[in-house]
Formats: structure tokens, C-alpha cells, sequence
């Protein structure tokens, strides 16, 4: 079971930055936009009906600050009713911080992340295969491939390499050819936040978490704050053919977004996302335990490229988007059987930290399991209308 305390969620410097969250009011019989200070979480709905509007604000940090709001509670509260397994139906438990936003990822974002994407190709999402690919990949590629920019000639000439020793894949397109892979995780309204059962599909032998940095884009393409998301993935899905991604990658309860968002301050911005560490750690009932992190130091392509090829004239997200920023870390270490990796178990906890950010927490369950998705965009936007908020 989760149990969680301010201590567990908060960033480390407090509530000092600009936190944004979601909180379900039993009452309302729907989620409040709410603040997250010092003094208690605060209903900013009225002035605030999506999370999304708030982001759409010229200053979206400024204008939280300046909304004050209603209190609701101690957060310390609404987090202890947060996990499904002791929650109070009659009282508030938090959401997961993003609401209108489309759910967006891009992948193949780190040299280390990218090789693994070449091994589950060749193993056919077959673990067992997947250590002796792994040798024979780094041999021809290696295994640092960081300094090496996408799109660029010594990238180009790298390719041709490659494809001369029939050793090109589609992961190595779009990890160090020109155009970036942005993929939609997952429909508006359905990821998970901290505390909540994350979900695997139930078919699924060889899967593990994918701890990323989450940006929040507004509708003009402006970056407004981050959140911490794991993009949970089915490592067998994807192996056996890319076009299994959607599959992979979109079933109940498999995004999880939070604790809460931090919009960009005085005391947070781009460049701290820039430097930030994002650790790992999963726990097993069997005792398991793994450890990992990403540096977003390392990656392949700059967040603001990855969210420019995401907006643009091409494309356009009128209610704004969450963009993972991909991963570095793909668990490799054995769980049960020597040469077949990590994979999940029923039961895992698992904790995505940053220091910046707080902490997101879920417990990975199969997603037939999970809470069913019940309350999309029509059922909100009802909701809101019928609370006179729009």
C-alpha cells in the first residue's frame, strides 16, 4: 500500500515555487484547480475552470499568486486519502495536475534509451534474446552516442555506416536523423497522478517504467512549467513491431503525471529542467529493488526543439499539451532469470523523484485492474457548467 505525507510529494525547497494541482471535490461531484501553499491547498476554480485556462495566462505563475481562493484542506489530508485502496469517497484525493492538455511524448530522446529501442527490435520482444543483441549493438554503435547531434552531417555519415553493415534501424532515424519521434500518449483527461495505480496491459511478459520530465506547453507553444511522468512501457508490445506502439504505450491507467505541476517562477524555469536529475526506484513485494536515473543533462535534442516540432503551423493543440520529454533509463538488471532483464510484478511501487519536483508514486497493477477511466471531457465540461464555472 502508498501511504503519502507532504514530505513524499513536495519539492525539497517546500512550497517556496508556483504549485499547481487537482483535487476531486466529492461535493462538486468533479475536480477543483487548486493552489498548493504554505498555509493549504486553495480552490482556484472559479477564477481558473481547467488547469489548461491557467495556462493560457500571460503569466500563468503570477496569476495563481495573485487568485487567492478558497481553502479546501491540509495537503497533508488530501494525500492520505489519495491511494485507492483507503480512500474516503466522501473527502478530497488529488488528480493528476493536467486536465485539457493533449498528452504528448517524444522518444528515442538519449543515446542510452535509443540503443535499447534497437535491442527490443531485434529480440522481437523476446527478453531472453535481448543480452546478446545488446553486445552486438554497442560493438557496432557503442554505447555513447551523446555528443552526436540529430540531423547533423557526422550523424548523416554515421547512417550510412550502418546501413552499409545492414545494422540501421528506425529507432537509430529518429534518435540521430533530423525529424524527432512525438508520439500522443494517451487520450486528454486519462493519465493518473501521485499515489494512484499505474496500469500495464495484462498480456504484457517484459515492460518497465519510464521516468521523464513533463512539460507543460499553453496553445501559442509557450513552455509554462513541468511535472514528473512515467510513460509507462510495454518493452514485448513495442519489440515485436513499432506498429504496436499505440498498444505499448495507451491503455488504462498506463500515464501518470504528477505530484503537482511547478510553472515557471523567479524560483523555477527551462533552464533548471535543462540540469535537473530525474531518479528511479522501483520496490518488488519479493524484495526486489531497482534503482536508476536520467539526467535530461544528456539529452539528444534540446526540450525546446522537441516542442517545436510538436507546434507549429503544422499542428496545432488550441487547449494546449503535456510533452514527456523521454527517457535514459531502461531497466536492464535481472529480476528472476539471468539474461532476461527487468520486468514488472504486481505490486511494485514505484518512485520517480527530482528535487525540483517532488515526488510521484504509483503502484503497478494490470490495467483491468486500475480505477476504470470514467470522467472525460464531456463529463467535465457538464460538470462545469452545472457548477456555473463557465
Amino acid at each position: 500500500m502508498i501511504s503519502l505525507t507532504p514530505q513524499d510529494v513536495l519539492p525539497e525547497d517546500r512550497t517556496s515555487g508556483t504549485l499547481v494541482g487537482r483535487v476531486w471535490l466529492p461535493e462538486a461531484r468533479g475536480p477543483a484547480v487548486v493552489a498548493v501553499r504554505a498555509d493549504g491547498v486553495f480552490d482556484v476554480t472559479a477564477r481558473f475552470p481547467t488547469v489548461s485556462a491557467l495556462c493560457e495566462e500571460a503569466d500563468p505563475a503570477a496569476a495563481l499568486r495573485a487568485t487567492k481562493g478558497e481553502r479546501i484542506g491540509d495537503l497533508a489530508a488530501i494525500l492520505a486519502n489519495t491511494p485507492p485502496d483507503h480512500r474516503d469517497p466522501a473527502k478530497p484525493h488529488l488528480l493528476a495536475p493536467v486536465d485539457l492538455q493533449v498528452l504528448k511524448a517524444a522518444g528515442v530522446t538519449f543515446a542510452i534509451s535509443m540503443l535499447e529501442r534497437v535491442i527490443e527490435e531485434r529480440a522481437r520482444g523476446n527478453p531472453s534474446s535481448a543480452e546478446a543483441i545488446r553486445a552486438e549493438v554497442v560493438r557496432l554503435v557503442g554505447d555513447d552516442l551523446s555528443k552526436l547531434k540529430p540531423g547533423s552531417e557526422q550523424a548523416a555519415r554515421l547512417k550510412q555506416v550502418l546501413i552499409d553493415q545492414n545494422a540501421w534501424s528506425q529507432y537509430l532515424e529518429v534518435g540521430i536523423g533530423p525529424d524527432a519521434e512525438v508520439f500522443t500518449k494517451a487520450p486528454t483527461l486519462s493519465s493518473v497522478g501521485t499515489g494512484m495505480d499505474a496500469g500495464l496491459h495484462p498480456k504484457s511478459t517484459w515492460n518497465n517504467p519510464e521516468p521523464e520530465v513533463v512539460l507543460i506547453v499553453s496553445a501559442s507553444g509557450k513552455i509554462v512549467g513541468a511535472a514528473l511522468g512515467n510513460d509507462v512501457n510495454l518493452r514485448d508490445f513495442e519489440g515485436r513491431s513499432a506498429l504496436l506502439l499505440s498498444k505499448a504505450k495507451d491503455n488504462n491507467a498506463s500515464c501518470a503525471i504528477g505530484p503537482l505541476l511547478r510553472l515557471f517562477d523567479a524560483t523555477f524555469s527551462l533552464d533548471d529542467v535543462r540540469k535537473m536529475d530525474v531518479g528511479l526506484t522501483v520496490k518488488g513485494t519479493d524484495g526486489f529493488v531497482l534503482e536508476g536515473h536520467s539526467s535530461i543533462s544528456k539529452i539528444s535534442r534540446d526540450p525546446t526543439d522537441l516542442v517545436a516540432q510538436t507546434i507549429g503551423p503544422v499542428h496545432q493543440y488550441p487547449d494546449g499539451f503535456a510533452l514527456f520529454l523521454g527517457t535514459m533509463f531502461a531497466p536492464v538488471k535481472d529480476r528472476d532469470t539471468k539474461g532476461e532483464g527487468f520486468t514488472h510484478k504486481r505490486d511494485d511501487i514505484v518512485t520517480i523523484a527530482a528535487p525540483q519536483l517532488g515526488k510521484l508514486v504509483n503502484r503497478m497493477r494490470s490495467s483491468d485492474e486500475c480505477e476504470p477511466w470514467t470522467f472525460g471531457v464531456g463529463a467535465l465540461m457538464k460538470n462545469l457548467a452545472q457548477r456555473k464555472l463557465l
